[in-house]
């Protein structure tokens, strides 16, 4: 079988960063490096945590860029090591899957939600309203959710990633999806 070569818009950049080249970084990072603290965000829910693995998965990239054989982009190869970053820090937590039915919120959340709240009727409001719902759900559901739905990995990566099985994943992500719709409804 023959491996696949994609083109990626950034060849001569990764080529001269496998040279060493300061300012060919600089270049790859500043076109990154927004999207995949975002990634970090929807995955660890803080902002602190979010920049300590954005910038150990920049590190680590560049130190291993002679590794990058351009079977994909680098934007895909770069988004590979900062998920698993993220993923690493969540299990650093001692992240625990929770049940549905063991996840409430209590009084004073749903009133200091509430009160952050402002009702607007266009689609702007609405990307914010439901960021902010995924980050009142447990890690376990957050984590699962962003993977399938924000990074696009199926069941079987997600359980690969995380250590759990397809089916688990897929309970996680039917749990999540039903507590996100629940959140909203109170948000």
């Amino acid at each position: 079988m023959e491996t696949k070569l994609y083109t990626d818009r950034h060849v001569e950049l990764v080529e001269r960063c496998k040279l060493g080249e300061r300012k060919a970084q600089y270049e790859l990072y500043s076109q990154y490096s927004r999207a995949m603290f975002n990634v970090c965000m929807r995955m660890l829910n803080h902002e602190g945590e979010a920049e300590d693995v954005l910038q150990e998965a920049f590190v680590d990239a560049f130190t291993h860029i002679h590794q990058f054989r351009q079977q994909s982009t680098f934007g895909a190869w770069l988004k590979q090591i900062v998920v698993n970053k993220a993923i690493n820090q969540l299990r650093s937590r001692k992240m625990q899957w929770v049940d549905v039915d063991e996840w409430l919120l209590t009084g004073e959340e749903v009133a200091s939600a509430e009160e952050n709240h402002e009702w607007q009727e266009d689609q702007t409001f609405e990307v914010a309203r439901i960021r902010r719902c995924l980050e009142l759900l447990p890690a376990g559901y957050r984590v699962v959710l962003t993977l399938y739905l924000f990074e696009g990995y199926d069941h079987e990566e997600i359980g690969e990633v995380l250590g759990i099985s397809e089916t688990t994943s897929r309970t996680q992500y039917m749990r999540a999806k039903r507590k996100l719709l629940e959140v909203m409804k109170t948000h």
